[in-house]
């Protein structure tokens, strides 16, 4: 007896544990994919991301498996040649057909979002913004994947979703367990607020500590994984680096037409030895300068670099109109803005500006005053060193940089009123695991329905979980039968053994 009930509870143990490693057999993996290009003001990027369709309502689990730098300008630079928008394009969708499995094409969904540059073309001749769209549509629709659309989104949208991207990707919309216990611990806010700066536009996105029914046109309510979420947005149009710059010299050439006795103008913000000449048309072409247009009796405009970060900073300054704010507090032109909450995840050009200055160390974030003080440094530069020491660099780039760190720090310092004491709780991310922060993944993610505005109910274990426990629970029950038998019923020959 006591043989054969051996040899079944053996049996049943190979069972179990034969089903147990049945049943978590990892199986082929089922994956979709996405494309969304970013048509920002300067360049488009197509980003492809792919996700497991069995787990497409999980938090996290959306990741960037490619990304393509379209060539030439963004689209709004084809505004005199707007057939030539859609076929700029054409390159990266190649590219997006060799990472996507041919047989999953036509179910891949693909999404074209024009952000400020092409708000401003919009304002600026709409009906050329029109036909550079429709040339995008175009070729968007002759690719092989499922086209959803093309359009102008607005600067809400792109700091909402430049808000529910970095936060997805951090995992602070669902919470559970030994996570939710983690977080708490660390005492950081449950989202992290989103800095943008793109060439055009710049954003500021974070749940606010305290609801306020002022300025209303800035909150936004989102219901996400079953929690509620009232966000500040406001985006700042013509405040992007490229535009930023482009307002600055409009403006220190009207301060300085009377003085000047020809068309050579001083700029600190570029290094000492550098120079560049502009088009007075081209300056003020832009709706962000255009209504500081006013006759010159030139028509290039000669700039001399000067190195002077105090003197940059100061001219930089006066883009921030910070005498007039109908609200409790401000941050610059009369705009709403809450106080301040918890950390804040910096990206785009906020990120490669200050990595190329190095500084956006993680471990320890660097302090403000080292901060301007590097910047500082840097501008203080002859040109030629400069020129020498990055080499490798386009110079419209490398001799913007020294701007692009003061406006950085004017922005952020002037406009936001970041003070010494919360800059540390600026991270400046370029990506976040393997995706690039940006507004891209948050779109997608909204489109496709992927964030579930109830939390998706689930089992409260896993199935390999299940299966385990139950083995174990199995295993014991059986080796207690067995003890049992063995202590109630002893075989004769252990009774003999005995006596």
């Amino acid at each position: 007896i006591l043989l054969i009930l051996g040899f079944l509870s053996t049996l049943a143990v190979i069972a179990l544990i034969a089903v147990a490693v049945t049943q978590n057999k990892p199986l082929p993996k089922n994956i979709k994919y996405g494309i969304v290009l970013d048509a920002g003001s300067s360049h488009t990027n197509l980003y492809v991301y792919e996700w497991p369709a069995e787990k497409e309502n999980d938090t996290g689990v959306v990741q960037q498996v490619e990304v393509c730098k379209v060539e030439g300008p963004g689209i709004s630079g084809y505004s005199h040649a707007t057939e030539k928008a859609g076929p700029s394009l054409a390159q990266c969708l190649r590219q997006a057909e060799e990472v996507i499995p041919s047989k999953q094409h036509q179910e891949t969904p693909v999404y074209l979002g024009a952000t400020a540059g092409m708000r401003l073309l919009s304002l600026e001749n709409k009906s050329v913004a029109d036909k550079v769209l429709s040339s995008v549509e175009k070729t968007l629709r002759s690719a092989p994947f499922s086209f959803q659309g093309a359009r102008i989104i607005s600067g809400q949208e792109e700091g909402a979703y430049g808000w529910i991207t970095i936060n997805y990707l951090l995992g602070n919309f669902k919470q559970s367990g030994w996570t939710k216990l983690l977080h708490s611990l660390k005492s950081i806010s449950e989202t992290s607020g989103a800095l943008d700066l793109g060439g055009a536009s710049t954003q500021i996105t974070f749940v606010p500590k305290e609801l306020s029914s002022e300025s209303t046109e800035n909150l936004l309510y989102f219901r996400l994984y079953g929690k509620d979420y009232l966000v500040y947005t406001h985006s700042f149009l013509c405040y992007g680096k490229d535009q930023a710059l482009q307002q600055k010299l409009a403006r220190d050439l009207q301060a300085s037409t009377s003085t000047m006795e020809n068309s050579s103008l001083l700029d600190p913000c570029f290094h000492q030895g550098y120079q560049r000449t502009i088009n007075i048309s081209d300056l003020f072409k832009s709706p962000c300068t255009s209504a500081k247009k006013k006759q010159f009796p030139f028509s290039q405009l000669y700039i001399q670099g000067k190195g002077d970060y105090q003197k940059c900073r100061r001219n930089i300054q006066k883009l921030f109109n910070k005498t007039n704010c109908p609200y409790s507090s401000c941050s610059f032109n009369g705009i709403y803005l809450p106080p301040l909450q918890g950390d804040f995840g910096a990206f785009s050009a906020f990120y490669f500006v200050m990595n190329f200055l190095n500084l956006t160390s993680e471990q320890s974030p660097v302090a403000l005053d080292k901060v301007a003080s590097t910047i500082e440094s840097f501008c203080a530069q002859p040109w030629h060193e400069v020129k020498t020491a990055y080499h490798q660099i386009k110079e419209k780039y490398l001799s913007e940089y020294c701007f692009s760190g003061a406006y950085i720090i004017s922005l952020l310092e002037n406009g936001y009123e970041f003070t010494e004491k919360n800059w540390q709780r600026i991270h400046f991310l370029g990506k976040i695991g393997s995706s690039d922060a940006g507004w891209t993944l948050g779109y997608m993610l909204n489109l496709t329905n992927m964030i579930p505005a109830e939390e998706p109910a689930v089992p409260p274990l896993s199935h390999g979980s299940y299966v385990g426990l139950m083995v174990l629970c199995s295993l014991v029950l059986v080796s207690m039968l067995l003890f049992a038998w063995l202590l109630f019923h002893k075989p004769k020959c252990l009774q003999k053994g005995i006596v």
